[in-house]
């Protein structure tokens, strides 16, 4: 089986998509095959007559490995909205267990699998099953996203702490800024280097246009990945 993260964040619209997709670039510097996956996505577009999504995309064109689309991405909602309205909608039910053996197929092609979450860690996605728990089914270690901006200590804390209540371990997070005015910036990332009990496994700056490729050089990846 391969190795692989799965890869959270402290809140939606952080950019898990951007560090997922820098993470699967970076695995080329360790000469790791990688592949990336995003179990359930909300919000479709049409790409060559096929709907699909936009994180979806960047995930397929960072990863080394091309895969089928159905394991890439198991569910795909339509509106932009929470999973669990847009499955019960749908009237779709979203089966971790179909979500697995995805995984399991996807493992066997590569030597890495990056697993983006979707929204935080706790976003519901049927009845009495969210994010956590697909973390928790998948059995993988959590990278952690933090959106720098006014909050993110107390984010980041509340997210570390539901991570370790699973007994899953956080080996990395990284920091995101997304607000380009944020106040004491370095002072913020030095509060969560104390209080986080996990390295950081980099800083983004604020980019007008971010590119995974740029931001794959401010990476490093986790030892647990690389070992």
């Amino acid at each position: 089986m391969a190795r692989g993260c799965f890869v959270t964040g402290t809140d939606t619209e952080i950019g898990k998509t951007l560090i997922s997709t820098a993470l699967l670039l970076a695995c080329r510097r360790h000469e790791l095959s990688a592949v990336g996956m995003k179990p359930v996505a909300a919000g479709a577009i049409e790409v060559n007559g096929q709907q699909t999504n936009e994180d979806v995309e960047a995930l397929v064109s960072a990863s080394s490995i091309a895969a089928d689309g159905a394991l890439v991405n198991p569910y795909l909602f339509s509106p932009p909205i929470a999973p669990h309205i847009a499955a019960e909608e749908a009237n779709e039910q979203i089966d971790a267990s179909r979500i697995a053996d995805c995984y399991r197929q996807l493992s066997a092609m590569a030597d890495i699998v990056v697993v983006e979450g979707v929204g935080g860690f706790r976003v519901p996605l049927s009845n009495g099953f969210d994010t956590a728990d697909l973390a928790t089914k998948l059995a993988l270690p959590v990278v952690m996203v933090v959106g720098l901006r006014l909050g993110c200590i107390n984010h980041a804390l509340l997210t570390a702490e539901a991570i370790r209540a699973r007994a899953l371990t956080c080996i990395g997070w990284v920091a995101n800024q997304i607000d380009p005015q944020m106040e004491r910036l370095k002072q913020n990332i030095a509060a969560l280097d104390s209080l986080l009990d996990m390295p950081r496994l980099g800083y983004v700056e604020y980019l007008d246009e971010p590119k995974p490729e740029t931001v794959a050089l401010r990476l490093r990846l986790p030892e647990e990945l690389v070992a």
